[in-house]
């Protein structure tokens, strides 16, 4: 479930950068400049601004829910918590690696003599 909503979310963001860059420029940058006449300052919307509102509001739907099922999923737990190692953290088998990096280390190897690393001495 949480996969499918995190592709809409993508399919949106890049949906919302194509509808933005689509839209005809007003002026400067930041709204500066934007020339205008008439009494009101803005001109009636277009489809365009339209389909960007849809999709803005739609991103932050997903947004959202991912936060939440983001949150439900973290088991209560804090970031603190789990960098820390603090004690709320679920004990995990100790397999004598250093902060459970085995899996990224390479294999321990027979050190001999020729295989330690050269290292300078001061005379």
């Amino acid at each position: 479930m949480e996969n499918v909503i995190l592709i809409v979310h993508l399919l949106l963001a890049l949906a919302l950068i194509g509808i933005v860059l689509m839209q005809r420029s007003e002026g400067g940058g930041l709204g500066i400049g934007g020339g205008g006449g008439g009494l009101s300052g803005r001109a009636a919307a277009n489809p365009l601004a339209r389909i960007t509102w849809g999709l803005a509001i739609a991103f932050i739907c997903t947004s959202l829910t991912l936060t939440i099922l983001a949150a439900q999923n973290a088991g209560g737990l804090s970031v603190v918590d789990r960098l820390t190692g603090g004690a709320t953290v679920p004990a995990e088998e100790d397999t004598g690696d250093d902060a459970g990096l085995g899996a990224l280390l390479p294999p321990p190897t027979q050190e001999t003599e020729d295989s330690l690393p050269l290292v300078p001495r001061g005379n």
